[in-house]
């Protein structure tokens, strides 16, 4: 029986789940996550592969560096299940055991939810963030152009998208800096008001500093130098991002030139001290220089915020903002969390629709053929009536068929929230003697769905 038609959709026989498969942050470390990431150029395959998988009706795989996960219309829970969690199995190289202990598997209202969590980025690694927005968007893009999508899908995604967009817009909630290194590009902007024009100097060139670089990369600063003690690591980083590099020992000069110095390394003493400042500080060209710390130990001398127009904040200052910022996203996630219920109502109001459509049009047709037969028998009998007395007795028939109808389709709609809707439906078609087109047409027939296996393995 089935009265919850989002997690269980029963049409013309055909049974279909909504399930969503995710490996994620929380379910496997990054070395996991690592083996199991779709490179871009085979995320095309895959969608294909999976699709032709037994019980898979409808597919959309998403793989970024945080998360690899795969959303499935199945004609079976288990078997869905199963055979997704086989697939990622074998497209890794892992026993489906090893799979299924670093999976999390969402049924129904509850994928939904998810799909709806993930798109606004209230399951990301970082709270809020927008990236993942357009990373949904383009996996739905890649399955809807390998026809791996139908008519559950291209509803259910383009409906996350735009929650997600309008939440976005709504909360701002991406619009406070939560991690350390982009809270340092952002506080360069609170000092400098537009940073896209300034001359920023990296010093490091661990993880911490290509964030850092890929931050101010992002704000539009294009003039960046990196300094680190290890010449060939600074060479390495700026080629990859097409960036200027110097040697340690070219330090006072740059710190006399630029505007923005993000520090992080690990050095036991200070890099940037009170003496280099002083020393350099006639030869100044610009007003003001802000200097940001986000090593541990500090890599710049605490004292140097005394000296005139050098801004210097260390981590517990950035922390300081970056917790404050954290507090004002999860206001913001409660907000939209608050909203999601009732846009999964809503899906769920649209798919139980898609079964009452069909019975209403073929009623209505029904109700019309009736109209036009009787139409015809009156110009048999009645073969001198004008044009004039024709329309108006067509008008007439047709007002009597619509209200006649009013009261059927009315309750027929009423159907759609009901939890026996299946079995009034079909009673409702046999009163009337109507027999509606399929709501739902799968884009693999009921033998191939019964009978399909994975064709890149077997």
């Amino acid at each position: 029986m089935c009265y919850n038609l989002l997690i269980v959709i029963c049409m013309e026989g055909v049974k279909m789940h909504l399930i969503a498969v995710s490996i994620n942050h929380r379910t496997a470390d990054v070395a996991l996550r690592e083996k199991v990431a779709f490179k871009d150029d085979a995320i095309r395959s895959a969608n294909v592969d999976l699709f032709e998988t037994k019980s898979i009706l409808e597919n959309v795989i998403l793989s970024t560096c945080n998360r690899t996960e795969v959303y499935a219309v199945a004609d079976q829970v288990h078997t869905g299940r199963y055979y997704i969690q086989r697939f990622l199995a074998r497209s890794f190289g892992f026993d489906v055991e090893e799979i299924k202990d670093m999976t999390e598997v969402k049924v129904g209202d509850d994928a939904v939810n998810h799909l709806l969590h993930v798109t606004s980025g209230l399951d990301s690694v970082v709270l809020g963030e927008t990236q993942i927005l357009g990373q949904i968007r383009d996996a739905f893009f890649i399955a809807q152009e390998e026809d791996t999508t139908g008519t559950i899908f291209n509803h259910l995604f383009k409906q996350a998208i735009t929650f997600a967009k309008k939440a976005h817009n709504d909360t701002d909630i991406a619009d406070n800096a939560v991690s350390v290194s982009y809270a340092a590009v952002e506080l360069s902007k609170k000092v400098f008001g537009k940073i896209d024009n300034k001359h920023a100097l990296i010093i490091g060139a661990g993880d911490m500093s290509e964030l850092s670089l890929l931050n101010l990369i992002g704000s539009g600063v294009t003039d960046v130098t990196i300094v680190n003690r290890t010449l060939s690591k600074a060479q390495k980083l700026a080629m990859k991002h097409h960036v200027k590099y110097e040697p340690m020992e070219s330090l006072p000069n740059l710190l006399a030139e630029v505007d923005i110095v993000i520090s992080s390394t690990s050095s036991d003493a200070y890099i940037v001290t009170n003496d280099m400042m002083s020393s350099i500080a006639t030869e100044r060209k610009s007003d003001s220089l802000v200097l940001i710390d986000i090593a541990v130990p500090r890599d710049i001398e605490p004292e140097i915020n005394t000296i005139q127009d050098v801004f210097n904040y260390d981590v517990d200052d950035l922390k300081g903002l970056v917790d404050a910022n954290l507090r004002e996203r999860q206001i913001a996630a409660n907000d939209i969390m608050q909203r999601i219920p009732d846009e999964i109502e809503a899906h769920n109001e649209w798919v139980n629709m898609l079964g009452v459509v069909p019975v209403i049009r073929a009623l209505r047709e029904k109700a019309m053929n009736i109209q036009e037969d009787t139409m015809d028998s009156i110009d048999r009998k009645l073969p001198g009536l004008t044009e004039r007395e024709r329309k108006i007795i067509s008008k007439h028939t047709k007002s009597i068929i619509n209200q006649m109808l009013k009261d059927p389709i009315k309750q027929a709609k009423e159907l759609s929230s009901d939890r026996n809707s299946n079995e009034k439906l079909e009673l409702f078609q046999n009163i009337f003697d109507i027999e509606p087109e399929s709501a739902y047409e799968p884009k693999k027939s009921k033998k191939e769905v019964a009978s399909r296996q994975i064709l890149s393995f077997e």
